[in-house]
This record gives C-alpha cells, sequence and structure tokens, in this order.
C-alpha cells in the first residue's frame, strides 16, 4: 500500500473548476487535504456571458464536507488575481491546475478571427497568466506543481477543431520548456490529455458511451501530478474512463545525405522510405538527444 498523499499545508489552484473536470479536480484535492482556490468565471463553453454561482457551488460543496476552499470570480486572463486570491486567504501557492477552457469549432474556412483569438487567449494566454503569476511564489518557497490540461485533439487533430487543437499542443510546449526551467526549484510541470463526459463534450460523445467517462475518472491523476510523491515532469498522460497512459514523441532514424556534396529533392524523393521507417525509432527526452543523429551523421562526412 502507498504511503497517503496529503496536503494539509499546501495550496491548490484550479481553474475552471466551476463544473465537470475542474470541479471534479477541486473536491478531489480538498478531500486530501488541500486548502483550494476554485476559480470559475463562470461563462458559457463559447466563452460567453458570466455567473459567479458556478464557483461559489463548488467552494459550498467542499466545505460541508468540511474542506477549506474560496471562491475565484476572475477569468484566467487575469491570472495574478487568482494567484492574489491563494496568498491573501491562504499565505501560499503550491499547486496550479491549469483547466479553464472553452470550445469554437469551425471548419478552418468557416473560422474567424474572433474563433482564433479567444481560444488562444483563455487556453493559452490564460494558463501562462495563472502560472507566470504564481512561478515566483514556487521559486522563492522551492516547491512547486503546475499541471497544464492539453487534449487528444491536439495531439492527433480532429476536425473543426484547428483552434482548439493549436491551443493544447501549445500548453504541452509550454510543459516542456517549464519543466526544464522549473526542475533546480523542484517546480515539476506535466501535462494531461483528459477525456471526460462534461458540458464541452455532451453531444460530440454516443450517450452511453458519455455517462461512463465520469469526470472523477481524471482527478486522480492530477492529484498524484500535484502531490509530493510525484517527480515526473515534462510528461503527457492521456486520461480517461478509468485508463491512463503516457504520451511521448517517437522519431525515425532517418536517413543522412552527405552535407558537403549536397542533395537535392530527387535524393529526398529517392530515400523517402528509408526518412520514414520508424523500426528502431529513437524517443528523445530532450534536444541534445534530438540532435544525436543529426551529429553522428555530420561526423561520418567529416573531413
Amino acid at each position: 500500500m502507498s504511503d497517503a498523499i496529503r496536503f494539509e499545508d499546501k495550496v491548490v489552484v484550479v481553474t475552471g473548476a466551476g463544473g465537470g473536470i475542474g470541479r471534479a479536480h477541486a473536491l478531489l484535492f480538498a478531500r486530501h487535504g488541500a486548502r483550494v482556490v476554485v476559480n470559475d468565471l463562470g461563462g458559457s463553453t463559447h466563452g460567453e456571458g458570466a455567473n459567479a454561482s458556478a464557483a461559489d457551488r463548488v467552494v459550498a460543496e467542499i466545505r460541508e464536507a468540511g474542506g477549506t476552499a474560496v471562491a475565484s470570480h476572475e477569468s484566467v486572463t487575469d491570472g495574478e488575481k487568482i494567484v492574489q486570491a491563494a496568498l491573501d486567504h491562504f499565505g501560499r501557492v503550491d499547486v496550479v491546475v491549469n483547466n479553464a477552457g472553452i470550445l469554437r469549432d469551425k471548419t478552418f474556412h468557416k473560422m474567424e478571427d474572433a474563433d482564433w483569438d479567444l481560444v488562444y487567449k483563455v487556453h493559452v494566454e490564460g494558463a501562462y497568466k495563472v502560472t507566470r503569476a504564481a512561478w515566483p511564489h514556487m521559486r522563492e518557497q522551492g516547491y512547486g506543481r503546475v499541471i497544464f490540461t492539453s487534449s487528444t485533439s491536439g495531439i492527433y487533430g480532429n476536425f473543426g477543431q484547428s483552434n482548439y487543437g493549436m491551443a493544447k499542443l501549445g500548453l504541452y510546449g509550454l510543459t516542456r520548456n517549464l519543466a526544464i526551467e522549473g526542475r533546480k526549484n523542484n517546480i515539476l510541470v506535466n501535462a494531461i490529455a483528459p477525456t471526460g463526459g462534461t458540458r464541452m463534450t455532451e453531444g460530440l460523445i454516443p450517450p452511453q458511451v458519455f455517462e461512463q467517462l465520469k469526470p472523477e475518472l481524471v482527478s486522480p491523476l492530477v492529484v498524484f501530478l500535484g502531490s509530493e510523491q510525484c517527480q515526473e515532469t515534462s510528461g503527457l498522460f492521456e486520461v480517461g474512463g478509468g485508463w491512463i497512459g503516457k504520451v511521448r514523441w517517437e522519431r525515425s532514424l532517418g536517413f543522412g545525405f552527405d552535407p558537403k556534396a549536397g542533395f537535392d529533392a530527387e535524393d529526398v524523393a529517392a530515400n523517402w522510405k528509408a526518412i520514414c521507417d520508424f523500426e528502431g525509432a529513437a524517443h528523445p527526452a530532450d534536444n541534445v538527444e534530438a540532435l544525436r543523429e543529426m551529429m553522428a551523421n555530420l561526423q561520418k562526412y567529416a573531413l
């Protein structure tokens, strides 16, 4: 039996926590002893309007169960105000779960600038603003955990979600870079690509499957990633329906041309099969490993 995961001395900020997966995160963190800032603007899934009752209801649930929580009704684009709420009420911030998001699905040829800009603003800029506000406090205390919410639409692509997929894969790029910067200060950064039956996925998933994809089946992974026991960083995890799997980049070993002699497009075409052959594929963990095959090719043809 593993040691119990507890957060009695920790403060957790969860954005988009007024319903769905975010609500499940907030409730489970509170059940594990965390003091929780429940952030939710209370807008629609398209990013319109605001309603304080969403966050307030979750705070009431946590308090009724004996937990400690406060509500934040700010937009994630005002991330410094959300983090300030944690500091004002609890004096610190230890875990940030960037969960807030919206959908503005349209095929690319029908997409308007507003559809692109608002999705970017909520998902990417919002996550940046909240995390950037918390980052110096985590550095100073020598501890922090950040979880970003990516998506299979970003990893694999999905029809009508070019704006959403762009934002979600962009958040994983942020994850990878912050993991490198944060490690020396014990700030660990990971991302999840969740599938859950929420108001954002209702109508997109068959009803019989929707009922089984309970948001609560995502949150145990997030609570673990936010804990001291977790030493993982820069990871990306697909999660949903009681299943969790880790995703990693894979790259073919490629084909090396002589850089001195040069090569042309016809040479690329002639060696296309080898370029795309994934037998014995590489799994670079960082930029140094990513350059390994290229550097080996330079060495092969060195003077």
